[in-house]
């Protein structure tokens, strides 16, 4: 990980030809822009492209460049790739052209499924040659049903396939961490006993999208999530950074596998043009700045807390993460996942 090998201090921004975002929890929390996130990324914009990922199938890449351009992010809606648009590059390859597809989402999702040359139904009695599910706030138990009925017969009987933009358990939003579509799939997943094809974070196929749609050579990617984003990027083979201003916090941080470990801990978007400190590791120890964590057995052990919540919070995460073994393995204390960050 680059996390444990830097020489110099250089910002997470040096050297990136395409920046990547996520957009709820990242850019914004509900309606509104999370603090920072907007003059950080117009900032960021200067020397590079801006672009955006979205797992959120509710709504159209059109809407969610108005969005973003309402909030003071100029953007078009070719810089937004959403899920819905992932999930069309792989029902394309299953079923022929013009066939009929039974939607459950909302209009993010139906615009892409007419775009590639579908037709939507909301329907099982149309017999529809596949099942495309996302996330829409709209979306309840008749629509769940219609997928369970037509999703019945097993893909290895002969059944249609079934594609999920997405599994994301949960959305922050302005009033809270509310159910993502991972819980709607899991609903139908559990009246069938069928699994869904993922096309959204953290499978790659979004990813490549993105990369190939803007010529990226050295992307950065942002996310709030280790178990999509992060983990995504990492499956892409792209550098990624996770801001503490969406769902996971500094335990989640603390207790991140192997796969799911970003590149770079950010407290919120004003850190992607400071300088990344050094991360030394020494003696069953790691130091950031003025922060030292050692790990000495089961014990977690803060040796300096530093002058910053997220220094120490760097060198704990290095010092648990450089060990190789679970966090249940550890007693952390708790002054190491106290959680001072910005949420919703």
């Amino acid at each position: 990980m680059a996390l444990f090998g830097r020489r110099r201090e250089s910002a997470p921004l040096d050297g990136v030809d395409v920046l990547l975002a996520d957009l709820d929890g990242v850019v914004y929390a509900g309606a509104g822009p999370l603090p920072y996130a907007v003059e950080s990324l117009n900032q960021a914009r200067t020397g590079r492209t801006l672009a955006y990922i979205t797992n959120n199938a509710s709504r159209t890449d059109a809407s969610v460049a108005t969005h973003l351009s309402e909030l003071g992010l100029a953007t078009a809606p070719d810089e937004v790739v959403t899920s819905p648009q992932a999930a069309m590059r792989l029902l394309v390859e299953k079923i022929p052209p013009g066939a009929t597809v039974l939607v459950v989402g909302g209009d993010g999702l139906v615009s892409e499924v007419a775009k590639a040359g579908f037709v939507v139904t909301r329907s099982a009695d149309d017999l529809p040659a596949a099942v495309v599910q996302g996330f829409a706030p709209e979306v309840g138990w008749l629509q769940l049903a219609e997928a369970a009925y037509a999703l019945k017969v097993p893909e290895k009987e002969g059944g249609i396939p079934w594609i999920a933009t997405n599994t994301d358990w949960t959305i922050p939003q302005a009033r809270g961490i509310a159910p993502g579509n991972g819980t709607l799939v899991s609903a139908v997943h559990t009246a069938i006993g069928r699994l869904a094809t993922v096309a959204g974070k953290p499978e790659v196929p979004i990813f490549e999208e993105a990369v190939a749609r803007f010529g990226a050579r050295h992307p950065l990617f942002l996310g709030d999530r280790l178990d999509t984003d992060i983990l995504g990027a990492n499956r892409a083979g792209i550098p990624s950074a996770l801001v503490l201003t969406g769902i996971d916090r500094p335990k989640h941080v603390l207790a991140a596998p192997p796969g799911s470990q970003p590149t770079f801990i950010l407290g919120d978007l004003r850190e992607l043009h400071e300088p990344y400190p050094e991360v030394r590791l020494h003696d069953a120890a790691a130091s950031v700045r003025g922060a030292t964590v050692r790990i000495d057995g089961p014990d977690v052990q803060i040796i300096a807390t530093g002058d910053r919540p997220i220094d120490l919070l760097r060198a704990g995460a290095a010092a648990i993460w450089s060990t190789g073994r679970a966090i249940f393995g550890f007693r952390v204390p708790a002054e190491l996942y106290a959680d001072p960050f910005h949420r919703p």
